[in-house]
């Protein structure tokens, strides 16, 4: 049970409340400005370091209280590459863990440098930077296709990048990376967490690291790790230009960058872990907690970032505008995004101040935000109830589309009829307008069947049950409900005919993906049916297991080929991306009117929808132009494995249907046969076939 806690009233200037503007530190000429907010504390200092001995203090100056909670000190002590910490003392008393003794990082630095295993130091970054009049792509929602990676896997492994540029920002952004980005399709990289973050000491007591990054050491800094080793030993200001640089040449390709932020918690954990920043500044205002001090944690990693204060919630929003404008990243996906729309009585609300002036902040126009729309917390589950302007990711399609084509088929060879019938399934492929509001369209869904966070594309056809041993948790971490089908065999198996329906069945998921209304998003390494040998929760690997592998088999190349045709079939048939539902009696531009049929060409009957013995479905999409010339598709949904006859329907303005690209085939088909309405179509068991309506 969440208790409510008292927490300081928000000003009545909101977070756009010039007192709180320019925090961090600001350069001036020949000397800087530094603010720091905490409204509980007695004092605040500036500590600055020697440029080389991050031990050795040579300096110490205090800060003023210049009202609203916010200090200040202007100093020539604060120049490009200065190394410099804080000191914050105040009172005692529950919620507070006020220690004028400890170093904290400033919340606003745009650079850190560390200094032992756990410590780090604050760096004055300067920042400037050339864009050479490359601008953002500011690629169209419709048009998005997101492919989510983690910076360092996808090019480690990768022959073409030179050795010191694997894993990197450089190496991201190496033309044999972009080269493949461009030929599978793909419009916009979504990174896993950037920002500096730190390995939890429980990981580093089982030998290994957090790999995916969501541990948030500071919002303005970029993870140096991930730099070359030359940018490293330059400092925190060649880190940054390293990362702008990555930025500028995906742009100059026209590729989107879309950054997996953690503003929900931060690597402070809980009571009793790391004083490292905003837990020492102000931990009454920066964290959710009851009034005896104990933490209200709804995002499961110790402590819960308190957005209900202007504070908290201006960080988060500063840090924002920062990426978005001085770094010109593209977009955002926010983890736990539930998390930072929770009042101050910890329930989410969609009018949030902070969801709010995300979406409505000038210097933030045009910038995609995605929302991860839930977290741990009591009522924590929110998809579809984010406001207008957000899209999110749709949990919903995802076990839609896993147990049409995978649990749903395990079940049928047990007791020799399927449990549900196609309805369901229908309403993801159409874009889930029982999930979304009619004003927020189909594009409010990021529609996705694998992620990060689970199994791949391949291990989810490969095995029934998670193997995590690895991980040091004896099989306890990670999703026991997967909703995955290993077809026969768990994990490897020579045999061939089980090997061939894992290929059918990851087609399957991949074409219903890449088919359906909304905004796909394809995990790095399934368009190669990347494994992790069963392991649904890799967070803790930083190794081969991880790593995406550049060397493939000629299958894995045939459905490498099957992504980049139906990623080439989703740009040139608007029907397939309609940016608006469709409304009976009414003409909707750039909507699709969608027409459903059964395997005999007739109209879909009520029955026909929910009887689980039939499970084919003929959909027809007409696109209502607005930008783009008309077009009518026709998709073809077998959901059984029973192979079926399936008659074509007579289509008003129809003559004839063209084939484009069909689940069955282990290699996409070069040939464009085409039917008349009536023809009788053949097709296999649990498969899939796309036509152009003409």
């Amino acid at each position: 049970m969440i208790s409510p806690v008292s927490v300081i009233s928000p000003p009545d200037a909101g977070l756009l409340d010039p007192t709180l503007d320019g925090q961090g530190v600001v350069l001036l000429d020949g000397h800087a400005r530094l603010r720091v907010w905490s409204d509980a504390a007695d004092a605040i200092d500036l500590v600055v370091f020697d440029d080389t001995d991050l031990d050795w203090i040579t300096a110490t100056e205090p800060l003023v209280p210049i009202g609203g909670g916010v200090w200040e000190i202007t100093t020539p002590l604060l120049r490009p590459g200065t190394r410099y910490a804080i000191r914050v003392d105040g009172p005692h008393g529950p919620g507070n863990t006020f220690n004028r003794g400890t170093l904290l990082l400033e919340p606003y630095s745009r650079g850190l440098v560390r200094t032992g295993y756990d410590g780090w130091r604050s760096a004055v970054v300067e920042g400037s930077f050339d864009w050479g009049g490359i601008a953002k792509p500011a690629i169209p929602m419709d048009r998005t296709v997101l492919y989510e990676g983690h910076l360092k896997g996808m090019s480690k492994r990768h022959p073409d990048v030179p050795g010191a540029l694997r894993g990197t920002y450089a190496g991201l952004a190496h033309p044999a990376m972009v080269r493949h980005f461009l030929d599978l399709g793909v419009t916009s990289i979504e990174l896993l967490p950037v920002h500096a973050f730190t390995t939890e000491p429980r990981l580093l007591q089982h030998g290994l690291a957090n790999y995916w990054g969501y541990n948030s050491l500071n919002f303005f800094t970029p993870h140096a790790a991930y730099a070359t080793e030359e940018a490293r030993r330059q400092g925190p200001e060649a880190v940054l230009r390293e990362f702008k640089g990555m930025v500028k040449l995906l742009h100059e390709a026209g590729l989107e960058v879309i950054l997996d932020v953690v503003y929900n918690h931060t690597a402070e954990e809980g009571i009793g872990g790391p004083r490292s920043s905003l837990r020492g500044i102000d931990n009454r205002a920066y964290y959710r907690q009851q009034q005896d001090g104990a933490y209200i944690d709804v995002t499961g990693c110790g402590n819960s970032v308190n957005t209900s204060t202007d504070a908290a919630a201006r960080l988060v929003l500063d840090s924002l505008r920062y990426w978005a404008n001085d770094v010109q990243i593209d977009g955002f996906r926010f983890d736990l995004a539930a998390t930072l729309g929770r009042d101050a009585g910890h329930v989410f609300t969609p009018a949030h101040p902070l969801l709010r002036a995300i979406l409505d902040d000038p210097a933030l126009a045009g910038v995609k935000m995605i929302a991860e729309p839930w977290d741990v917390g009591m009522g924590g589950w929110q998809t579809g109830n984010f406001g207008e302007g957000w899209s999110e990711w749709n949990d919903r399609y995802r076990d839609r589309v896993r147990n049409f084509w995978l649990s749903d088929v395990d079940y049928a060879r047990r007791a020799s009829t399927s449990p549900v019938g196609i309805g369901g399934f229908a309403n993801r492929l159409a874009g889930s307008a029982n999930t979304f509001a009619d004003a927020r369209g189909p594009l409010a869904s990021v529609n996705f069947v694998t992620a990060h966070d689970g199994f791949t594309l391949r291990d989810l056809v490969s095995y029934d049950v998670k193997h995590n041993l690895g991980n040091g948790e004896q099989n306890r971490d990670g999703a026991d409900t997967n909703r995955s089908f290993n077809h026969g065999a768990e994990g490897p198996t020579d045999d061939e005919r089980i090997l061939a329906t894992r290929r059918k069945a990851m087609r399957n998921l991949l074409g219903t993906l890449l088919l359906s209304a909304g905004v796909p998003m394809l995990t790095a390494g399934d368009e190669f049916a990347r494994t992790q040998r069963g392991n649904n929760n890799a967070y803790c690997h930083d190794s081969v297991l991880t790593w995406l592998s550049w060397e493939h088999a000629p299958w894995q190349q045939d459905l490498y080929a099957h992504v980049r045709h139906l990623l080439r079939l989703r740009r040139e048939n608007p029907a397939l991306r309609p940016s608006r539902f469709a409304r009976l009696g009414e003409r909707t531009p750039s909507a699709s009117v969608m027409e459903w049929y059964d395997e005999h060409g007739a109209t879909m009957s009520i029955e026909r929808w929910t009887d689980p013995s039939h499970r084919t479905l003929q959909y027809v999409a007409a696109s209502t132009p607005e930008f783009e010339s008309f077009n009518r598709v026709l998709l073809m949904v077998h959901g059984t494995e029973r192979p079926i006859e399936v008659t074509l329907p007579d289509v008003e303005g129809v003559a004839r249907y063209v084939s484009l690209w069909s689940s069955a085939d282990e290699k996409p088909s070069a040939g464009a046969e085409s039917f008349a309405p009536g023809d009788i179509v053949s097709l296999a068991g649990t498969s899939m076939r796309l036509f152009r309506a003409e």
